[in-house]
């Protein structure tokens, strides 16, 4: 206890902490709608000024706290299965995760330093901090348990610096340099990371209703409570067409059931979407196994777009077959995993191609890989149902993450949402359409 006191020195706590404060302020300042571009620019830069000028212990402590700020809301789903007692112990792993993952790129850094510079080197050499840089940089590639939303570039989006590799490495040069020569007049060089701007020129505002539905998650697995909301959304379809609107999505799974086998759900939506695009959420049945799916109704035509990357833990078990087993056998009560498609799916509505996302993998570089033609998605319709984390950050955090996709790619999402607002995101802007 003693040796860890004198590692982890109140120093080393207070700077750890406070770069994780700022490295995590603008998922809090967007979730209270207070992210402007200067405030969270220069958070930004300082949490990444003193990081880079931090010693092993100090990397430990900020990826330990960065791990809570940012994921605190994951053990929230746990109040769903009434294993509330396990929640201390899953944010833990969750921070010392982080927390290891830090330390290690801190700790590669100082040996690499010591193996060329000798064991007496500073700690803020050249080489060590371009190897912390290097590490920052590669971060967003390392997905511990399959869960890919820790990106340090993401501290940007809001910002007036880009939030490309390729920008983010001009911010981490302009650092060092500061660092190294003790000159701060060398983070200049970061006003060469100013974004160019997106572009699409679409407009779809006034065609397309995004549905934004208020159901629990208890609510909405009551099977007694089904006609009740079913007949609620058959209404809200219904006012979109009085509207003379083209299309209207829904959000993830607002029809808990499995549409394919549910031949008067099927004749309702088919009836209705004589008059509108249909796109919904719900549940498929291949005979075997569930699937989490997007139903897609147009011009007389149904189909299926199955989910392709399935949340961890939530969906699908990302440990080896023998502990997934036991996992959904104790705490699960043997439930299934759900089954993942191999392919993502685009589909066309009125001319536009639209590339199928349903909430988790939205937020995935898999989603955003080009087509048979070379092309991205210019066009993306995503699902959601954020009432397993309500109320928490983490609608704000995957809007962020959302834009982060959007800047960088150009691809305007469209989300729909159980528990948060939809919104549409088009030319690096979050827009909220008048349905």
């Amino acid at each position: 206890m003693n040796k860890i006191r004198q590692y982890f020195t109140t120093f080393v706590l207070i700077r750890g902490l406070s770069i994780a404060v700022l490295s995590s302020g603008f998922i809090y300042l967007a979730y209270f709608h207070l992210d402007y571009p200067l405030l969270t620019t220069c958070m930004a830069l300082i949490a990444l000024y003193l990081l880079l000028d931090s010693d092993t212990a100090t990397w430990f402590v900020s990826g330990v706290f960065i791990g809570l700020f940012w994921f605190w809301w994951i053990a929230l789903s746990l109040i769903h299965y009434d294993m509330m007692w396990a929640a201390p112990i899953e944010i833990l792993i969750i921070m010392l995760t982080y927390g290891f993952l830090f330390a290690f790129i801190s700790w590669v850094s100082n040996f690499l330093s010591h193996y060329f510079n000798g064991e007496k080197a500073p700690q803020s050499t050249l080489i060590s901090l371009g190897i912390k840089a290097i590490g920052l940089l590669l971060l967003s590639y390392v997905h511990p348990f399959s869960f890919d939303w820790l990106k340090p570039e993401l501290m940007f989006v809001s910002s007036y610096l880009g939030i490309s590799k390729f920008s983010f490495g001009i911010v981490l040069m302009g650092i060092i340099l500061s660092v190294w020569q003790k000159r701060v007049w060398y983070l200049a060089l970061v006003l060469l990371a100013y974004p160019p701007a997106v572009s699409n020129t679409h407009n779809p505002l006034e065609s397309i209703t995004l549905v934004t539905t208020h159901t629990s998650v208890k609510e909405k697995w009551d099977e007694t409570l089904h006609p009740k909301q079913f007949q609620a959304l058959f209404q809200t379809i219904d006012e979109a067409i009085a509207k003379k609107k083209a299309l209207i999505v829904l959000p993830e799974s607002v029809f808990p059931v499995f549409i394919n086998r549910s031949q008067t759900l099927l004749d309702t939506l088919q009836e209705k979407a004589k008059h509108i695009s249909i796109v919904t959420g719900g549940l498929y049945w291949d005979g075997q196994t569930p699937r989490n799916a997007t139903y897609i109704f147009s011009q007389g035509k149904i189909t299926v777009a199955n989910k392709v990357l399935l949340v961890p833990f939530g969906e699908s078990n990302p440990l080896p077959d023998f502990l997934s087993d036991w996992v959904n056998k104790v705490f699960y009560d043997g439930a299934v995993d759900y089954k993942a498609s191999d392919k993502v799916t685009d589909y066309q509505i009125d001319g536009i191609t639209y590339r199928n996302a349903i909430c988790f993998e939205a937020t995935s570089e898999k989603l955003y890989e080009k087509d048979k033609t070379g092309k991205r998605p210019e066009h993306m319709i995503v699902l959601s149902n954020n009432g397993w984390f309500h109320p928490s950050i983490e609608s704000s955090l995957q809007k962020l993450l959302l834009l982060y996709y959007n800047k960088k790619y150009g691809t305007t999402i469209y989300h729909s949402i159980n528990m948060s607002e939809s919104y549409i995101i088009q030319n690096g802007k979050v827009l909220i359409p008048d349905n």
